[in-house]
C-alpha cells in the first residue's frame, strides 16, 4: 500500500491530466522546459530474477546438446521406435528430463506430449506422427495468460528427405531446445503470476509443421498467448571466416504483420505504425530487460520476420496473430548446418557438438529467461488502448482497459523518427490521459505497472472515433 501511494503521488505532479473512464481529472501540470514526461530507462533485474540467471548451468546445456547429437539422427522422417537412434529416442529422452524437472514444481508443471499425423505434403511423403513436448508451468493468479520458449528437435543434413543419415544437429537445433529444456529445470522451482509453457517441437526442418500444430491449437482455444520466442541456431559465437562475437544475440522482429488485413493495412498507412507491431514492442522490451550485467549479453535487433529469404517456428504464431520473435546467432557458419557430416579439402562439414560455444547457448538463455520472468510476473499487455479522435485537437486522449495485477500505468512517448521509447508519462491508476502533445508529431504507447514496478509490454493505440 505504501509503494502504491508513493507511486500516486509522484504521479500527480507530471504533465497530464489523467481520468477514469467518465470521470474528472485526477491531476494536471504545465509542460517543462524539456517536454512531458521522464527518461524511459532499462529494467533491472531484481534478485530473484539474479538467482535464476545463477542458475542457468552451461554443464547442463553442454549435456542436453551432446544427448540429442548422440541419436545420430532427428529426422522427422526418422524411426520413432528405434530406443537408441532417431527422432522417436530424442522424443522420448526429451519428455522424461522434463518430467524430471517437473516433480520439483510442487505440482505446478505438467508436460505433455502433443502427438498429430501430418499428411503427405511438400517433405513428408507419407503420413507421418510428429510430436511436440510441451512443459507448461500454470500462473498462481492470472494463468490464462500465456508466454511460449521454444526450440525444435528435429534435424536435417543435406538432403532434407534424408532420414537415415547422420544429422546430429547440434546447433540447428539442439542449442534451442537446451535453452527451453535448461529454463524449464531453473523456472520449475519458481512462481510466476503468469503462464510459461517451455516448448520442444518436431517437424521443423520439413515445414514448420510442429509449430503451426501448437499455434493453431493454441488459438483454437482461445489462448492468450501475449509473446512466444523460438530460439533457432542459438549455438555458435564464430562466423564461417572465424571471428567471434561470443556476446550477440539477434533477435528478428518484423514490423508490418505476417497477419494484416486489407483494412489494417489501410489504417496503418493511415496512422503510420509500420514500426509499432506487437513483436517490435516485444524486441524492445526483451533489449530492456535483457541487456545487463545479469546476462553479459547485447541483444541485436533486426528489422526483419527471419534472416533473408527464410524463416522458423515463430512465423505460424505470427499467422495465428500472437507477438512472437526469433533468436538466432550473431553470425552462421553455413558448413555447420544442413549437412552431410564429411571432411571435404581439409574442412570439416556437419553440425557437431564440438562447433558449439556451450558458455554462449547458456549466455541466450539468460537471455530469454530475463524476458520471460520479467513478462510473466508483470501484468498484462494493456488491452483496447485508443486514441479518441472524434474532435479534432492538437493534444491526444488515450484510453484504455485495466490489466490484472497492475496498480498504474505509464504512457510511453517518442519522435516518429526514434527506433526506441524515449519518455514516459506516469498518469497513476486510470485508464485514460490526456497528454499535451499532438498525435500529429509523436508516437505513443502505454504499459501497465504493479506495486513491485514491473512493467508490462506496450501497447500501441488505435483510433477511437467515439
Amino acid at each position: 500500500m505504501v509503494r502504491r501511494r508513493a507511486f500516486l503521488a509522484a504521479s500527480a505532479a507530471l504533465p497530464v491530466a489523467a481520468t477514469a473512464l467518465g470521470g474528472t481529472p485526477a491531476g494536471a501540470a504545465e509542460l517543462g522546459d524539456r517536454g512531458p514526461g521522464r527518461p524511459v530507462l532499462p529494467q533491472r533485474p531484481d534478485r530473484e530474477l539474479r538467482a535464476i540467471l545463477r542458475e542457468v548451468d552451461e554443464r547442463r546445456v553442454e549435456a542436453i546438446v551432446r544427448k540429442l547429437a548422440s541419436f545420430g539422427t532427428r529426422h522427422t522422417l526418422s524411426s520413432q521406435d528405434d530406443p537408441k537412434r532417431g527422432i522417436g529416442a530424442a522424443r522420448d529422452w526429451i519428455f522424461a528430463e522434463l518430467q524430471r524437472y517437473a516433480a520439483a514444481s510442487d505440482g505446478r508443471m505438467t508436460v505433455e506430449s502433443q502427438s498429430f499425423v501430418q499428411p503427405p505434403g511438400d517433405r513428408v511423403p507419407v503420413p507421418t506422427r510428429i510430436t511436440n513436448v510441451l512443459a507448461t508451468l500454470r500462473g498462481t493468479s492470472d494463468p490464462g495468460r500465456v508466454y511460449v520458449v521454444s526450440g525444435h528437435y528435429d534435424s536435417r543434413c543435406s538432403d532434407p528427405m534424408d532420414a537415415t543419415s547422420d544429422a546430429p544437429g547440434a546447433d540447428d537445433d539442439a542449442s534451442g531446445v537446451a535453452v527451453s529444456m535448461e529454463l524449464a529445470r531453473v523456472f520449475a522451482t519458481r512462481k510466476t503470476a503468469a503462464t510459461i509453457v517451455f516448448a520442444t517441437v518436431a517437424g521443423e526442418e520439413q515445414g514448420l509443421h510442429g509449430a503451426r500444430h501448437m499455434a493453431t491449437r493454441f488459438r483454437a482455444a482461445n489462448t492468450d498467448v501475449q509473446a512466444m520466442f523460438t530460439n533457432d541456431i542459438v549455438g555458435s559465437s564464430t562466423a564461417d571466416d572465424g571471428t567471434r562475437d561470443p556476446r550477440t544475440i539477434r533477435l528478428f522482429a518484423e514490423g508490418v504483420p505476417t497477419a494484416e488485413t486489407p483494412a489494417e493495412a489501410n489504417l496503418r498507412r493511415s496512422i503510420g505504425g509500420e514500426n509499432d507491431s506487437p513483436p517490435r514492442q516485444l524486441a524492445r522490451f526483451v533489449r530492456s530487460v535483457a541487456e545487463n550485467d545479469a546476462t553479459g549479453m547485447n541483444v541485436r535487433v533486426v528489422y526483419r520476420r527471419d534472416r533473408y529469404l527464410r524463416g522458423g517456428d515463430h512465423i505460424p504464431f505470427l499467422e495465428q496473430r500472437y507477438p512472437a520473435a526469433r533468436f538466432t546467432e550473431p553470425a552462421e557458419n553455413f558448413a555447420h548446418q544442413h549437412q552431410n557430416v564429411r571432411v571435404e579439402n581439409g574442412v570439416q562439414f556437419g553440425d557437431l557438438p564440438e562447433f558449439c560455444d556451450f558458455g554462449f547457448i547458456a549466455r541466450v538463455a539468460r537471455v530469454n529467461g530475463a524476458a520471460l520472468w520479467s513478462l510473466a510476473t508483470a501484468p498484462g499487455t494493456p488491452v483496447g488502448v485508443g486514441i479518441r479522435t472524434a474532435a479534432l485537437t492538437n493534444s491526444s486522449e488515450l484510453q484504455w482497459q485495466r490489466s490484472a495485477g497492475a496498480v498504474g500505468y505509464e504512457v510511453l512517448w517518442r519522435e516518429t523518427t526514434a527506433p526506441d521509447w524515449t519518455h514516459r508519462i506516469d498518469v497513476g491508476d486510470v485508464t485514460s490521459a490526456k497528454i499535451d502533445l499532438s498525435k500529429d508529431n509523436v508516437f505513443f504507447g502505454v504499459r501497465a505497472i504493479d506495486s513491485a514496478g514491473h512493467r508490462s509490454l506496450v501497447a500501441y493505440p488505435t483510433p477511437v472515433t467515439t
